[in-house]
């Protein structure tokens, strides 16, 4: 609605995870480095944690786009499953025949696929969303996985990406023996006050803008103080501000925009 006033060639606050709008945060960037070092080093398990709209599914994305060449993966979206439907899960996301129930069978076509992948000397890794979902079960599952290994090296890396909640799933007694084997780890922070402009300039330009729209300083400290350096929540409040600003007709953006959309999302009277 918005997109020809302002002279955007995309809507630049959706919420969709599109690796093209990521912005690098120290913390981003951090987080980037932390799971590439992980996956490179071949360290078995690593896990990223963050709240929710952090950007932690969006930052899966842009590491996934970098492992090409001499890496294989797979991505789990929903793991609300039985342990047989995640082994098959993971077949289907590599490429390979997922039939039958027989779990020995499954298991050990993941194997050789494995095997053969590390013969030709590449990699493999298998990135979990929401792993604060997983089941005791299938959390045990992915621990035996982690097994399949040659004297030298894991064949399979695994990401667990997860809401705040799964690091207190895996300190529970009885995951000891998997929260043991994560050797690389990162919580997600939100962004600061300074990086919320930095995001909410980011995002306007890959979708286009040239100089407008502006948010004044106090329009930034607000859009930070609403949504407590969320980026999802940047997001939300950052879009139905600039339908505001729309609706006057006006290129830049103040306070009064930031609490009109604050209140709207809310559901209260603007």
């Amino acid at each position: 609605m918005y997109l020809d006033f302002y002279g955007l060639t995309a809507p630049p606050f959706e919420i969709t995870p599109d690796p093209r709008y990521l912005f690098y945060s120290r913390r981003h960037r951090d987080a980037l480095e932390h799971v590439l070092f992980g996956l490179e080093q071949r360290k078995g398990f690593i896990q990223l944690t963050g709240e929710v709209g952090a950007g932690k599914t969006t930052l899966c994305r842009a590491i996934l786009a970098q492992l090409k060449d001499g890496w294989a993966t797979a991505l789990i979206l929903n793991p609300v499953m039985s342990s047989t439907q995640l082994l098959r899960s993971i077949l289907q996301e590599l490429g390979l025949e997922a039939r039958g129930h027989d779990r020995l069978r499954l298991t050990g076509r993941l194997n050789e696929f494995l095997l053969q992948r590390a013969g030709a000397g590449e990699n493999v890794a298998l990135f979990v969303d929401e792993a604060q979902d997983l089941s005791d079960a299938l959390l045990e599952e992915l621990r035996l996985l982690s097994n399949l290994e040659t004297d030298d090296r894991k064949l399979l890396q695994i990401v667990l990406i997860g809401q705040p909640e799964l690091r207190a799933r895996l300190a529970e007694p009885q995951l000891r023996q998997l929260n043991q084997r994560i050797l690389v780890r990162y919580h997600l922070k939100p962004l600061d006050r300074g990086e919320t402009r930095a995001y909410i300039t980011h995002r306007l330009t890959v979708a286009g803008a040239n100089g407008r729209p502006t948010f004044t300083a106090p329009a930034i400290w607000w859009v930070h103080h609403h949504s407590r350096g969320i980026p999802r929540l940047i997001n939300a409040l950052c879009d139905t501000t600039l339908l505001a600003g729309y609706a006057e007709g006006r290129d830049v953006l103040t306070w009064r925009h930031v609490h009109r959309a604050a209140r709207a999302l809310a559901g209260r009277d603007t």
